[in-house]
């Protein structure tokens, strides 16, 4: 969502009882991100990531600050979705009257920690901004990087996270109530239901509107988390966009990059469209190595090169000349069975190399995808979620898996490399 934002005007909601609950899966780090908040010059409600990486409810009245909670726990995973709940009664008893869950755990330390007067009035309404701070709307300074879903706001009620998720009796996780029984009020609305339909699903017809950006539909959701490029584990130099999907270099100097998501016992499956003239090379590597030093990532490679070589570092097998060269928009689809040790590389839908390997087997090792940039090298990733960068695939292949959504056939019994992807 970086750079796009919604808007809408919700009326009059309640400025002494209301509720914020959504989904988030972050991109970037380091800068202040708005998630969602109303704006009327001095007058203002926000929910935010700060650029250091805590989640800060603030409310202003007249120039004046009224609330400020800033937790002391940081959100730095950048494949993890977040359910975050910020519920708000101003007639309570202190220290009721600002809640914030994350995750169903309420937070209850903050470095910040300001709660307004009892039955405070607060500026809520009249319009919304979702991904945007509403004084400078737009402005990449303050826009949420990252994705978004089931956004709930409830007009009149102080709520709990247990009307939205529950924790799975099996996982012990926090899952998502995809269809919660909840009364939303006059003002309050329902939308980014599973995809990127800005229509009020709450009744209240309450809807919003793309003010800038793109607002692309993603495959990623919390019930199903795909793999993206991980800029935690990534050399310095590279720039990211479209949810981490997209990693780029445009110095020289080859950089390494790996992805959240280890292979587990499995056949995988995902595509890489090569972007731009730059120097690219893609694969995978040993979910050990640190993906921000090159040296560690040479030591554990099996990667497929722009100019047609085939390197095995760290797991055997050395280098050799495939002769077979990728360029601008071709898709290298890179196929992964760690039941029986087999790495596959497609060039356009066609096999171009099988590698089979002791090294490849899961109880042997577990590996991560991997690239290497430089030049203006850029790789737009399609882990499942059916587009490279914010162009849809042309013509989806088959799936057999029904998990994700690709350009070319998935390979039969293969499947994207999310978390229902791995459970298969």
């Amino acid at each position: 969502m970086a750079s796009t934002y919604l808007t809408s005007n919700i009326g009059s909601p309640s400025q002494q009882r209301f509720t914020w609950s959504l989904w988030v899966k972050r991109s970037k780090l380091g800068v202040e991100q708005h998630m969602v908040g109303n704006y009327n010059a001095n007058n203002r409600t926000h929910l935010f990531f700060t650029n250091t990486e805590k989640l800060y409810f603030y409310s202003e009245l007249s120039g004046s600050n009224v609330i400020a909670y800033q937790t002391n726990r940081l959100f730095r995973d950048l494949n993890a979705w977040y359910h975050i709940v910020c519920a708000v009664d101003t007639t309570q008893a202190g220290g009721n009257r600002i809640r914030i869950y994350v995750n169903g755990e309420e937070e209850t330390s903050f470095a910040t920690e300001t709660e307004c007067n009892q039955n405070t009035n607060l500026s809520i309404g009249t319009t919304h901004y979702i991904g945007t701070y509403g004084g400078d709307a737009g402005s990449a300074s303050y826009s949420f990087d990252g994705s978004m879903s089931h956004l709930h706001f409830v007009d009149g009620s102080q709520l709990t996270p247990s009307s939205f998720g529950s924790t799975d009796s099996t996982t012990g996780e926090w899952k998502i109530n995809t269809a919660p029984s909840v009364t939303y009020g006059s003002s309050g609305y329902f939308i980014l239901k599973d995809g990127n339909s800005v229509t009020d699903q709450s009744g209240n017809s309450n809807n919003f509107t793309v003010a800038g950006g793109t607002l692309t539909k993603t495959e990623d959701n919390p019930s199903n988390v795909f793999a993206v490029v991980n800029s935690l584990s990534t050399g310095s130099g590279a720039e990211f966009a479209y949810g981490n999907t997209r990693v780029r270099k445009d110095t020289s100097g080859f950089l390494s990059s790996l992805g959240t998501i280890a292979c587990g016992l499995g056949k995988y499956y995902w595509e890489v469209f090569r972007h731009g003239g730059g120097d690219l090379n893609v694969g995978i590597c040993l979910a050990e190595k640190d993906g921000t030093t090159q040296s560690a990532v040479d030591a554990g490679r099996v990667i497929y090169t722009g100019d047609g070589y085939i390197i095995e570092t760290g797991i055997g097998g050395g280098q050799s000349n495939l002769g077979i060269t990728f360029g601008d928009t071709d898709i290298i689809g890179i196929a992964l069975d760690t039941e029986n040790g087999i790495l596959n590389f497609y060039k356009n839908g066609t096999l171009v190399k099988t590698i089979t390997s002791t090294a490849l087997l899961h109880s042997n090792n577990e590996f991560v995808p991997a690239w290497q940039l430089a030049n203006g090298g850029e790789a737009r990733n399609n882990f499942g979620n059916g587009y490279f960068g914010t162009t849809a695939v042309s013509s989806a292949g088959t799936n057999a898996s029904n998990n994700g959504i690709f350009e070319y056939d998935v390979p039969t019994g293969y499947t994207a490399l999310s978390t229902k992807g791995l459970n298969l």
